[in-house]
C-alpha cells in the first residue's frame, strides 16, 4: 500500500511542478488522404482525429494546456468541441510543419513543450510518462521512436533495388517529442532562417549540434497518412476505450 501511495505522490508531484504545454501542428491539408476535408478533421466515432488527439493529451496529468496551430483558412475548427475548451489555445500556422510549430512555441511561455502530430491519436499515457522522465534529465530533449524491424531497401531513381540498408541503429521517429521550449525555439528559428528542410523537431535540434534521446514507444502510435490508416486507428481507439 505504501508503495502505491508513494508512486501516486510522485506522479502528482511531477504533474504539479512540471511546466509543460503540448503543441499540435494542425495546419496541413493531408492531401495523401484524398478526403473532402483535412485529415485531422476526419471523424471516428463522432469525434475528429484532432479531438481524439487533443483530449487524450489533456487527460494526461502533466499537460496543463494544448496549443493548436491551424491554417488561417481553416473552416472546420470552430465546429469542434475544442473551440470552446478553456485549456486549448489557437494560433495560426504556416505552409510547413516547422512554421506551425514555431508559431505554437511563440504562443506559450512554458518551460517545456511536447510536440505531437494532430493525426496520431493512439499515443499511450505510459509512453508520455517515459518520454517526460527521459527528456527532463537529458540536455537535448527526447523523442518517442520505434526500432526498424523490417528489411530496408534503398532504390535507384527508376524504382529498382539499389542495395539493402543495414537496419541496426535505425529508428522510426514518432511523436510526441519533448524539449525545453527556448532551446527548440532557437533551433527552429535557425533552421527556418537557413531554409533547412525540417521534417520533425528533433531534426532542428540536430542541426545545431544536439542529440535528442530516443525513447522506445509502442508501434500502435501510428500517424494517419493513407486512407487505410483510418480503419486501423479506429480499431486501436476501440481497444483503448474497452480497457478504460
Amino acid at each position: 500500500m505504501n508503495t502505491l501511495v508513494n508512486k501516486k505522490q510522485t506522479c502528482m508531484l511531477q504533474s504539479t511542478t512540471l511546466n509543460l504545454v503540448a503543441i499540435v501542428p494542425a495546419a496541413g491539408a493531408g492531401k495523401r488522404m484524398h478526403a473532402a476535408c483535412p485529415k485531422q478533421y476526419l471523424a471516428i466515432n463522432n469525434k475528429t482525429l484532432l479531438e481524439h488527439t487533443v483530449h487524450y493529451l489533456l487527460d494526461h496529468s502533466a499537460v496543463s494546456k494544448v496549443v493548436i496551430a491551424i491554417s488561417a483558412e481553416d473552416e472546420y475548427f470552430q465546429d469542434t468541441s475544442l473551440a470552446s475548451d478553456t485549456r486549448v489555445a489557437v494560433t495560426y500556422g504556416g505552409a510547413k510543419r516547422a512554421d506551425s510549430v514555431f508559431a505554437g512555441l511563440n504562443a506559450t511561455d512554458s518551460e517545456w513543450v511536447i510536440i505531437h502530430d494532430a493525426s496520431r491519436p493512439c499515443v499511450r499515457h505510459g509512453d508520455i510518462d517515459a518520454l517526460i522522465k527521459v527528456a527532463t534529465t537529458h540536455h537535448d530533449g527526447a523523442i518517442l521512436a520505434s526500432p526498424v524491424r523490417d528489411t530496408m531497401k534503398r532504390s535507384d531513381v527508376l524504382g529498382y533495388v539499389d542495395h539493402t540498408v543495414c537496419r541496426e541503429h535505425l529508428w522510426h521517429a514518432l511523436t510526441p517529442q519533448m524539449f525545453h521550449r527556448k532551446q527548440l525555439l532557437n533551433a527552429l528559428q535557425h533552421a527556418l532562417e537557413q531554409s533547412f528542410a525540417i521534417t520533425d523537431e528533433a531534426s532542428a535540434i540536430e542541426l545545431v549540434g544536439g542529440a535528442p534521446k530516443l525513447v522506445v514507444g509502442h508501434t500502435d502510435n501510428i500517424k494517419v497518412t493513407q486512407p487505410e490508416d483510418l480503419a486501423l486507428v479506429a480499431s486501436f481507439l476501440m481497444q483503448r476505450a474497452e480497457l478504460e
